[in-house]
């Protein structure tokens, strides 16, 4: 089946290119460009069916992301945030689900994961309060999901959840000003004492158990998956993106390219610059192959409804972060021999660079942690984490 999403997109990416520059001095993402992938049904891609949504494959969503991420990356991680959120609200309760789309399918959804917040059990649900840092795309949205402890009696954690909040309830604190990833205006969320039912809950010890109630009216395999495998490869995804586009910036850029110093002669003829494109090329692949092919096996899984082997979760995690850590080793590659005029802000190659390493810092692309994550599983030990 063809990825309508992707060809609609592919027809846009000129446009988005032409902003991309502005997205980063501006801070945010241009509205046009918002509205034009949601025409493009590309927030609806892993949306339930019942509201509106296309249930595709993830790697196909992931493809998409790639693509606008190799044009403006910050583009591509408000698409990533944002379109991810619908497959997580799939797991709600039904009527959580119903307010959010009910009136309108294109409703956007912001997040904020960090466990900032503080629940408080009241009759029907449970008082909120907290302040969370980096919720991406934020403007655009009218909820959010935040990460929140419940508190007990003795003032100590008893729960993790993720909790959805209308825009009513929450007020935006603009305070991004950063190095790379500039246009996600990925600012602040504040609650102070905001009443969230119990519809509207979702406890992340049953996300990871692959268990929602969302599941019962959601029966489809793509609400089967693993957060931990589909967020994170959101995540990645960007970061992938970015560094395909560094390298296309770099082929077209260096191709007909004269030094004037170290002999002079066509830089295409310098054999370190050879080396360099060989290696960057090897490394995207690389990365693109291992998420897709991880992805794919997930979903083949899920579609079959056999239990997900935790051999594949932990292997899906290890392959997302050594996927963003290639991208950003493929950058700087290119980075490294592109030469003095790389260095101008706005220059394709160099933002590609600053977006990247900025995109590996989230959380989700904590290499180290994740590697021995893996490595536990390899020897027989047990892991106990929510992001597998």
């Amino acid at each position: 089946m063809a990825n309508t999403a992707l060809e609609s997109v592919r027809a846009l990416l000129p446009g988005i290119a032409e902003r991309a520059r502005a997205a980063d001095e501006e801070g945010r993402v241009p509205e046009t460009t918002v509205r034009e992938l949601v025409d493009a049904g590309v927030f609806r891609m892993l949306q339930p069916s019942p509201y509106g949504g296309q249930e595709r494959e993830p790697v196909e969503f992931y493809e998409v992301v790639r693509a606008l991420s190799a044009v403006c990356c910050s583009t591509g991680w408000v698409t990533a945030v944002l379109g991810v959120h619908p497959w997580q609200l799939g797991l709600f309760p039904k009527r959580a689900q119903q307010e959010v789309w009910g009136s309108d399918g294109d409703t956007l959804v912001s997040s904020a994961y960090a466990p900032a917040g503080r629940l408080t059990a009241v009759d029907g649900g449970y008082q909120l309060s907290g302040h969370w840092s980096f919720s991406s795309g934020c403007e655009y949205g009218r909820w959010v999901l935040l990460g929140a402890l419940v508190v007990g009696a003795q003032g100590r954690p008893t729960d993790f959840l993720t909790v959805l909040v209308p825009r009513s309830d929450y007020r935006i604190e603009e305070v991004w000003d950063v190095v790379g990833l500039r246009g996600t205006a990925s600012n602040d969320i504040l609650v102070d004492k905001a009443f969230v039912p119990a519809h509207r809950v979702l406890r992340n010890y049953e996300q990871a158990q692959l268990r929602g109630p969302g599941q019962r009216v959601n029966s489809g395999p793509l609400y089967r998956l693993p957060f931990a495998a589909v967020f994170t490869s959101a995540i990645t995804s960007p970061v992938i993106g970015a560094a395909v586009g560094c390298y296309e910036s770099y082929l077209s850029r260096m191709t007909e390219r004269v030094r004037l110093s170290l002999g002079g002669g066509q830089f295409a003829e310098d054999p370190y610059a050879q080396v360099a494109i060989a290696r960057a090329g090897s490394e995207i692949d690389a990365a693109v192959l291992q998420l897709d092919r991880n992805i794919r096996e997930l979903t083949e899984h899920a579609t079959a409804r056999r239990d997900i082997p935790m051999e594949l979760r932990l292997r899906t995690r290890r392959d997302q972060v050594r996927g963003t850590e290639r991208a950003v080793h493929a950058i700087d590659l290119l980075f490294k021999t592109a030469g003095g005029n790389s260095l101008r802000r706005g220059n394709p190659i160099e933002r590609a660079w600053r977006d990247a390493h900025a995109g590996s810092v989230h959380v989700a692309n904590d290499v180290e942690r994740t590697l021995a994550l893996y490595g536990r599983g390899a020897f027989g030990l047990t892991v106990e984490d929510n992001l597998v």
